[in-house]
């Protein structure tokens, strides 16, 4: 499912000549991505693809080579091998043509302690070239607004709460208007109030047609957030592509909803489709046969139906089976 890149695609991303035309214009892609510190191999030839415009969940457990990737796309890291283009730039080579359109939370943001929320953008907001010292005190203001910290905007930032100090670094990110932002665990240490809000945001972000990268291991959060996912594992991309077409590529199955399951069974165990019960109704596997053929045994039968929908692998499932046996560091739900 991994796009292939070109030379001279419209995203203006540069990439090795002769290699395949992409499916869709990427933001940023790398090809063999490596880091190797000492004998402990970080990442191992990442091919990363991020369509313009998408929200990709780069998915995966503590140490599977997330926060290192994106660190080398970014350029605040060498790879030991492999290259990375970042909106049509080498990097890090060409870090400073592409890093004033990026806006960034990595690893949590670094701030001074003894400053106030404001203050500690105003010195963001003076390293941004894009931003006038006029324009400064009005975009620090909407950024505070958007992220829901203009009450605490005042208060040292030694006094915010964790959750607060990724908002803070969220504002910081979003001081000027980017083409991408890149998020690396956005939600660590917020509450579900704080939860909604980063929602919020990357679904603005969307819809102004903003490349966003997140960096989670919340399966609720990517599958709440994200259009396209990358899953890491053990420093590798095991699987890349849209969200919808991986939560499909599971065995596929129709749940049918009726209230007679046990007629609903006995009829399609009778024509050999193998299914299963489940809350008010069956679920039949259609790995050897089809919708239709499913509904019309139950109807011939005198089953009666009253809906019927195709089951989707749930991103759980679909996580578990890209990266068994290794899945014990996942949190499933927000708060775990």
């Amino acid at each position: 499912m991994t796009a292939a890149g070109s030379s001279g695609s419209a995203s203006g991303v540069d990439v090795p000549a002769g290699a395949s035309t992409p499916a869709a214009p990427l933001a940023a892609r790398t090809r063999g991505l490596r880091k190797v510190y000492g004998r402990t191999v970080a990442v191992d030839q990442v091919d990363l693809d991020v369509p313009e415009g998408a929200v990709l969940g780069m998915l995966g457990p503590n140490g599977s080579g997330k926060t290192t990737t994106i660190r080398m796309l970014l350029g605040l890291i060498r790879p030991t091998d492999g290259e990375a283009w970042l909106l049509g730039h080498s990097m890090p080579e060409e870090a400073g043509r592409a890093l004033p359109d990026v806006g960034a939370l990595v690893e949590g943001p670094g701030f001074h302690p003894f400053l106030s929320g404001r203050d500690n953008l105003r010195r963001m907001a003076a390293a941004e070239p894009r931003l006038s010292t006029s324009d400064a005190p009005a975009a620090i203001g909407d950024a505070l607004e958007r992220v829901g910290l203009a009450g605490a905007a005042d208060r040292r930032y030694r006094g915010y709460s964790l959750g607060m100090k990724q908002r803070l670094g969220l504002a910081a990110a979003l001081l000027v208007p980017r083409r991408m932002v890149v998020l690396d665990e956005p939600t660590n240490g917020l509450d579900p109030s704080g939860t909604r809000e980063i929602r919020r945001v990357i679904a603005e972000l969307h819809a102004a047609g903003v490349t966003v990268l997140v960096s989670s291991h919340l399966l609720s959060e990517v599958e709440a957030t994200c259009t396209h996912v990358a899953v890491l594992h053990t420093g590798n991309v095991v699987a890349q592509g849209e969200l919808g077409e991986l939560l499909d590529s599971g065995s596929p199955a129709l749940l049918v909803s009726t209230p007679d399951s046990a007629a609903a069974m006995e009829a399609l165990r009778h024509k050999r489709i193998p299914s299963r019960l489940i809350p008010d109704g069956v679920r039949a596997d259609l790995t050897a046969s089809t919708a239709p053929a499913v509904l019309e045994t139950l109807v011939l039968a005198g089953v009666p139906v009253h809906e019927a929908t195709r089951a989707r692998t749930g991103l759980e499932d679909l996580f578990a089976r890209l990266t068994q046996p290794d899945t014990a560091g996942i949190d499933q739900e927000e708060g775990r």
